[in-house]
């Protein structure tokens, strides 16, 4: 980007910039919670879910085992869910420029080639007085949960089977169908040259539709069907990072979010409790090219969270970064579900199969390719496909973003 076309996009109005956030973020995100709002169901997402997955078919002899499998086959679910709802941040807040005053000529100037990472964070700040917004935009179609099929009804909740038979007699299937549009609106402030606050608010619209089948010796009758929607915020990101350390192409930074609990719990949309991110961030930056990595720790929330990230971006012309980026993440939740047969209370030779929460803990990687495309001045398109590697927890096979970024200047 030239000098010329720098200047002429750090000095345009404060008029100019609210009418054009007015008209390009904050009128599509309210338009979106009134035409979604209406189909919000009475009935909570997770009381929904509940149901579902509880058995009131097969004769288990143990009411209050079904019970307690419902429940915590239930609570995994959520978990997974609010992993990728609530909890995990769609893009990267770091604005797209950075910039610093130089000394030498006494203008300010942009201190990197690259526009920087779309998932994964970067160490340098935005730069004193500048200000950048964003909107992005995410589609999620969750098709497995621990590597078994939620939509083709071949998740086997319950069963009866006779000790000398290959297949079970008596089998209650589900089938659920779980999808989640999220926008997130977020914002990038520099502070100072080395010290940036941000935010970002993500409105998700949370889908599910489920059925529950009987099957007993080959006879298939529907026992329950139900659906929830839910519309409403996520819980609420705070951000603080600084720069610690900046010279010669190497930058170090360190930064706290705060997640706040404003989302509803009881529709899967909030965790109900604040947590804690500490991070450190490191980055190299070259002419054309830069890499980035991170480590943070969250407490509080959800759970005990530790997250990896890291990111090489290259600009392959003035206009255009493209990235491979890779986040890995562990949660201290039961991250799997099996199934587990004991012998039936009173049908003798006849074993009673229910799906309960494994051992193994929440863990994910996921790699995606980015591109970051300088539209005009200062208006950048993001977008990345995150592909999960791991089949455990709940899993959509894509994630695909695509988002708009807008810096005020100084």
């Amino acid at each position: 980007m030239s000098s010329a076309v720098l200047a002429r996009a750090v000095h345009h109005s404060s008029g100019v910039h609210l009418n054009r956030l007015a008209r390009y973020l904050i009128l599509p995100a309210f338009l979106l919670v009134t035409a979604v709002s209406s189909a919000r169901a009475q009935t909570h997402v997770s009381d929904t879910l509940t149901f579902l997955v509880t058995n009131r078919t097969v004769d288990t002899g143990s009411a209050a085992a079904d019970t307690a499998a419902a429940a915590a086959t239930s609570r995994t679910i959520s978990h997974a869910l609010l992993a990728s709802l609530s909890t995990l941040p769609v893009t990267s807040t770091s604005g797209a420029f950075s910039y610093r005053l130089n000394p030498d000529i006494g203008t300010v100037q942009r201190t990197t080639q690259t526009f920087g990472p779309a998932l994964v964070d970067r160490a340098l700040t935005s730069g004193a007085g500048t200000i950048g917004v964003g909107l992005a935009v995410q589609h999620l179609r969750f098709t497995s949960l621990d590597g078994r099929n939620l939509r083709n009804g071949s998740l086997v909740t319950t069963a009866n089977q006779f000790v000398d038979e290959s297949e079970p007699f008596d089998v209650d299937a589900l089938t659920l169908r779980l999808d989640a549009d999220v926008m997130t609106a977020y914002a990038n402030v520099g502070l100072g040259s080395r010290f940036d606050v941000a935010a970002a608010a993500p409105l998700v619209w949370l889908r599910m539709d489920g059925s529950r089948v009987n099957t007993y010796r080959g006879r298939q009758v529907t026992q329950a069907r139900a659906r929830a929607d839910a519309v409403g915020f996520a819980d609420l990101l705070l951000r603080a990072k600084a720069t610690v350390f900046d010279e010669d192409g190497m930058s170090l930074a360190t930064a706290v979010d705060v997640r706040l609990p404003t989302g509803r719990e009881a529709d899967l949309l909030g965790t109900g409790k604040t947590s804690v991110r500490l991070s450190g961030i490191g980055s190299l930056e070259g002419a054309r090219t830069s890499a980035h990595a991170s480590v943070g720790a969250a407490f509080g929330g959800l759970a005990t969270d530790v997250t990896i990230g890291a990111a090489v971006t290259t600009a392959v012309t003035p206009h255009v970064t493209v990235g491979a980026e890779a986040l890995g993440r562990w949660m201290d939740l039961p991250g799997s579900i099996v199934s587990v047969s004991q012998p039936h209370p009173t049908l003798a030779g006849v074993n009673t199969t229910r799906l309960l929460p494994g051992d193994a803990r929440l863990t994910s990687l996921t790699l995606a390719p980015s591109v970051k495309w300088n539209l005009t001045d200062t208006w950048v398109l993001v977008a990345h496909v995150g592909v999960p590697m791991f089949k455990g927890g709940l899993r959509a096979p894509i994630l695909p973003l695509v988002g708009l970024e807008y810096s005020l200047g100084r």
